[in-house]
């Protein structure tokens, strides 16, 4: 019963264990599903190295709609970087800790954040953690600025995509190894 006394009747046909047989739909992009992507053990060459210690293993490149999903990778403790968000981000930390110096809350193994675009933060790695692994779904860019909050640099979609081919190049995969991750 719904709550104006009616009964909500499910409108949904029912469906047959029988694939899809229409046309596909027109400038519709292609599924993409990666294996074992929590064996953090993987070959060392799919992590693309983007500072001192620092690695990230790219799940999406969105150039369409302009986000990326990516593993990121820190073997350092220490500040790792102070942006702000141009749009909304998505985390879910798979192994070490982490936290922004501007807020209260700790992202800790098995914990997701939300963090909202325009939000200014700086990521500390604490000692203790030797490495800290977290998922990120990153729609827009990351602006890098100064204490002050003065632009020094940006990372998006595009930027993610150059280093990627860059590493895939050098580490005998081919620069169009990256190419599987766009969409």
């Amino acid at each position: 019963m719904t709550t104006n006394g009616t009964s909500q009747k499910d409108v949904r046909p029912q469906a047959e264990a029988v694939p899809y047989q229409g046309e596909p739909l027109p400038n519709k992009l292609d599924d993409l599903v990666i294996p074992n992507v929590l064996n953090l053990d993987c070959d060392e060459r799919l992590w693309v190295p983007q500072a001192q210690d620092v690695w990230f293993r790219p799940l999406v490149l969105g150039v369409s709609q302009g986000y990326f999903v990516n593993l990121l990778r820190v073997r350092k403790s220490g500040i790792l970087s102070r942006h702000r968000h141009t749009g909304p981000v998505q985390a879910t930390t798979l192994k070490g800790r982490w936290h922004y110096l501007e807020h209260p809350w700790w992202a800790t193994e098995g914990s997701h954040a939300f963090e909202p675009p325009g939000d200014i933060h700086t990521l500390e790695v604490p000692e203790g953690v030797e490495e800290m692994v977290t998922l990120f779904h990153v729609t827009g860019a990351y602006i890098y600025v100064d204490a002050q909050g003065r632009p020094e640099g940006v990372e998006d979609v595009f930027s993610k995509l150059k280093l990627a081919r860059e590493h895939y190049e050098k580490v005998g995969l081919g620069a169009d190894y990256a190419n599987q991750f766009i969409r």
